[in-house]
């Protein structure tokens, strides 16, 4: 996304009214005011508008480009986290702040002003550092240099890729997407797409990091509310990683000296079970007589050597004949 800003803003105009009054206009009619939605409004408007009065205070936009080369290179955490807060023109500045109007007043309305706060800051953060990480390794792994990790890019819009993803995340209803109606946990899904489509100047690396952001969020709230430490969960979830093939081979070693026959595993019982050698049907340990065919547990039959032998207990006592007929009464 490298253009010229300045003849970029001189192009575009207008757009800032209808937003001014969109805003006034939703805000109005709410009984709450959501401060925090308000806040980054005014924050990403003035950013852009630079009055007098801050504008000596606020880099400008060429210091904080997003570019993964450059904040790698250089450790430039100013570009990390000041560059959604700029905007090329107007309607790319109307467009995100007009998301983030609706977007931003369900989500404060419904989790309170503080827990928004919060997650906008963690999403801020987990989006840019994961368009980081891919356009890293998009580079180390496929010498995708040019495409991705020389990249400029500003704007609020991967945070609010994340912030779709977290309002439609238990939404069971269809959603139109550009005309397009979709399941409303996929509408980013489907948003990313139809982006890329219409406007190829957007960047797909930045909206993707704010949708796999806003994922990995929704994955770590809910294991917090499990209970599980989310920095515990991470590392356990790297550990099986590693270890799964030892796990892997650990399980065909133990499948392979497990011997499969009749009706279960051979030998003597374990966990309770004794097995009839008579017709091989496991029974419970607590049971006396073998629920299949009725012979009676004893030394030569099961894994118990505290019963005495009784005349039925061996399977060559009992003619083929009578062993089946056993069985049908079993299940008539």
């Amino acid at each position: 996304m490298a253009y010229s800003v300045e003849g970029r803003r001189r192009a575009s105009g207008g757009m800032l009214p209808l937003l001014a009054l969109s805003t006034v206009a939703e805000y109005y009619r709410l009984p709450w005011k959501p401060p925090v939605t308000a806040g980054l409004l005014a924050a990403n408007t003035l950013v852009y508008l630079r009055p007098s009065f801050i504008d000596p205070f606020i880099p400008h936009i060429n210091e904080v480009w997003f570019n993964p080369n450059l904040i790698l290179k250089h450790k430039d955490l100013k570009r990390f986290f000041l560059s959604p807060f700029y905007h090329l023109d107007e309607p790319h500045l109307a467009y995100n702040m007009m998301s983030l109007l609706w977007k931003g007043i369900k989500l404060e309305t419904s989790m309170g002003s503080s827990e928004f706060a919060s997650m906008v800051f963690a999403l801020l953060g987990m989006s840019q550092g994961v368009t980081l990480l891919l356009a890293k390794s998009l580079h180390v792994f496929f010498d995708y240099e040019r495409a991705f990790y020389n990249e400029y890019s500003v704007g609020f819009s991967g945070v609010l890729f994340a912030l779709k993803v977290v309002l439609n995340s238990r939404d069971e209803d269809y959603t139109s997407v550009y005309g397009i109606l979709v399941p409303t946990k996929y509408a980013a899904w489907a948003e990313l797409v139809l982006v890329q489509m219409f406007m190829p100047s957007a960047s797909f690396l930045g909206h993707l990091g704010g949708i796999l952001a806003g994922i990995l969020y929704l994955k770590l709230k809910r294991s917090s509310h499990s209970g599980l430490d989310p920095v515990s969960m991470v590392v356990r979830g790297v550990t099986r990683a590693v270890t799964w093939p030892l796990r892997f081979l650990s399980s065909l070693v133990r499948s392979r000296r497990r011997r499969i026959t009749g009706r279960g595993r051979v030998g003597r019982g374990q966990n309770g079970v004794w097995r009839c050698q008579s017709c091989t049907y496991d029974n419970s340990g607590l049971q006396s007589v073998c629920e299949m065919c009725g012979l009676g547990r004893g030394r030569g039959n099961g894994w118990s050597v505290n019963q005495r032998q009784t005349p039925s207990s061996s399977s060559s006592d009992i003619p083929l004949d009578e062993l089946r007929r056993r069985r049908v009464e079993r299940f008539s």
